[in-house]
């Protein structure tokens, strides 16, 4: 996350302000060019501090759930973000208000990250059949009933129970989980949605083989062998978590979830001017100036010797706190690998095994 500013009085802002705490004026932010703009009210219209362009609010800005802009005039009565909700929960009920704000926190800032990245974001309206789509539900009232939380051909339903952080606890501790996060959610599950978008719906099935395995296999029967047995006993030399390698559809959702993890936490290391330099010379690997915007198409190779030196930090910063480590993930080299694939997989869709390709074709030649 890139830090904001007020235009009118300079004071440090935040993502998902709406008003500036020191000088009051208004804010919104305008997905297009991704900014915090700084706005004044004349009548009942919100224009720009620094220009004549006008704008209005997002229609759940009313519930305190959204504070993104929209232009004055536009047929939209919804934001980027908010246009893919398909279901809401109840808001009438104030404990479902007070989780849906906070789904929509979660959620906004995801599409934060996939606009950064350019990701296409067809809504379900625009694509009924495939697009992107979220509903936010509470378990149903019949007892031992529960809501799970999944996607679905572009359809991703997230359990309201995840926003409550005692029961989100309560199910990382159940299924001996390092980390549950409302926003990890949001990570994995699009990146089932975009499975289906960059790979199943024309890409290189092949090449994604290569790095994740057949998904051809049966899911079903993948998920209950993984829950009656668990993962192998070196699934962390293969996989960034135990959960990855019940499937391969998994297995990339959760490295999809991962590498945004990684590149909107650098671009905020960025946004602060961190950099890595432990005192003495024994910690050269520890070293990392990261001054670089990680959403667009930088190196993969500078990224993850970035990443690394960080998360060491991150994690003794956690500690020193008495809190359990920022990022308790070890990042063997086939997930790596698979990391890899997925910042090309991003970045040029039809060249994601281009390293794989290169060197086939070399082999072949050799032949």
């Amino acid at each position: 996350m890139r830090l904001f500013r007020c235009r009118n009085c300079e004071q440090t802002v935040f993502f998902e302000n709406n008003l500036c705490g020191n000088c009051g004026h208004a804010l919104g932010y305008l997905a297009p060019s991704q900014e915090m703009v700084t706005l004044t009210l004349d009548g009942d219209r919100f224009f720009r501090l620094e220009s004549q362009d006008s704008y209005r609010y997002c229609d759940n800005a009313a519930h305190q759930a959204c504070n993104w802009l929209i232009p004055e005039g536009a047929e939209d009565h919804f934001c980027t973000a908010c246009r893919h909700n398909k279901l809401i929960p109840d808001i009438t009920i104030p404990e479902n208000l007070d989780q849906w704000q906070l789904m929509e926190a979660a959620k906004h800032r995801l599409f934060y990250t996939l606009i950064a990245l350019g990701l296409p974001l067809r809504n379900y309206v625009e694509d009924p059949e495939h697009g992107l789509a979220f509903e936010f539900k509470p378990d149903p009232p019949a007892p031992g009933v529960r809501t799970l939380t999944g996607h679905d051909e572009g359809l991703i339903t997230i359990n309201l129970d995840e926003a409550d952080d005692a029961i989100r606890e309560k199910f990382r501790h159940e299924m001996g989980e390092p980390y549950r996060t409302l926003l990890g959610h949001f990570r994995h599950e699009v990146g089932h949605y975009f499975w289906d978008v960059l790979l199943r719906d024309g890409g290189d099935l092949e090449g994604f083989r290569a790095v994740f395995g057949d998904e051809t296999s049966d899911y079903t029967e993948a998920l209950q062998a993984h829950y009656q047995n668990g993962p192998p006993p070196d699934w962390a030399q293969n996989y960034i978590s135990a959960y990855a390698a019940s499937h391969p559809w998994e297995d990339f959702a959760e490295s999809w979830a991962h590498y945004l993890h990684i590149i909107d936490t650098l671009e905020t290391a960025s946004a602060f001017g961190l950099r890595i330099h432990p005192e003495g010379g024994k910690h050269r690997l520890l070293r990392a100036e990261i001054d670089f915007q990680p959403h667009k198409d930088v190196d993969f190779d500078r990224i993850i010797s970035s990443w690394l030196p960080l998360t060491v930090a991150l994690n003794a910063l956690n500690r020193s706190m008495g809190l359990n480590d920022l990022y308790p993930f070890t990042l063997a080299p086939a997930v790596i690998e698979k990391l890899g694939y997925i910042h090309r997989l991003v970045h040029h869709p039809r060249k994601a095994e281009q390293p794989r390709q290169e060197a086939e074709a070399a082999a072949q030649q050799a032949v």
